[in-house]
């Protein structure tokens, strides 16, 4: 459980510098693209200590984000909509090694906001399971 509660705070940590960027209005370009790598980075975070919960509590081992994503349905720690979403942001996070297209840059910088707001709410959920338990 040690190791679990390690990765949250990773991950909360990771989310926190994403969401410097994230919800700022005007970005420079460096600066959409500082926020983009705060993303990929976060999104690996919350995922794998999803994946840790879900291995660790609920007993699912499972290898891919879509797979935890799904799993977080079937436990109940996401809801459908947000599972599309999340499977939607787990397709932003593969397409952003091609942040030099500009407007595939663009495209996923808009979705920051709400993929940091999700990233925020799986995050909190689990925290919440493990301390309800």
């Amino acid at each position: 459980m040690e190791r679990l509660t390690q990765r949250l705070a990773t991950a909360r940590a990771a989310l926190s510098t994403l969401d410097e960027l994230a919800h700022k209005p005007e970005r420079s370009k460096v600066e959409r693209d500082a926020a983009i790598q705060r993303f990929e980075y976060t999104f690996e975070a919350v995922w794998k200590a999803v994946q840790l919960y879900l291995r660790e509590v609920e007993g699912l081992d499972l290898g891919s984000p879509k797979a935890v994503a799904r799993a977080s349905l079937q436990v109940g720690v996401l809801d459908e909509g947000e599972t599309r979403l999340a499977l939607a942001m787990a397709d932003d996070r593969n397409l952003t090694v091609h942040t030099y297209n500009e407007e595939l840059a663009e495209e996923i910088a808009a979705h920051l906001p709400r993929h940091a707001a999700l990233l925020r709410q799986w995050l909190e959920r689990v925290t919440a399971r493990l301390t309800n338990d």
